[in-house]
């Protein structure tokens, strides 16, 4: 997958999370997930964008492991979503299905890229 594509989805991975924290209740327990789930989801496409426009390939490692905590991160805030009960599995699987493609392409690329660094 090509990193346009990529920056696509997590962006688009981004935007899906903020349009489900919206139809969230406002209690102070949702409240302070909503701020997480938020703050990781979106960073994880704002990461990758700025490992695209490394400098270095040692940054572009950097920069995108970044982004894998952080989608690793948004499936954390998914599952406390569904066991404490605030949303159902079905309403977040779409979510859970594609954050974790998204780790793991986030992860292959990182394999990858610190392999190319090893081979110098």
């Amino acid at each position: 997958m090509d990193a346009h594509a990529v920056q696509e989805r997590t962006f688009r991975y981004g935007l899906a999370i903020l349009q489900l924290a919206s139809t969230l209740p406002r209690t102070r327990e949702t409240e302070a997930i909503v701020r997480q789930i938020v703050r990781s989801a979106t960073s994880v496409g704002a990461n990758y964008r700025s490992a695209c426009r490394a400098k270095s390939k040692a940054d572009f490692v950097f920069k995108l492991s970044i982004s894998e905590q952080e989608a690793d991160e948004t499936l954390y805030w998914l599952d406390v979503l569904t066991g404490s009960g605030f949303v159902t599995r079905s309403k977040v699987e779409a979510l859970l299905k594609e954050g974790q493609e998204l780790l793991a392409i986030l992860t292959a690329s990182g394999r990858t890229a610190r392999a190319s660094i090893r081979n110098r």
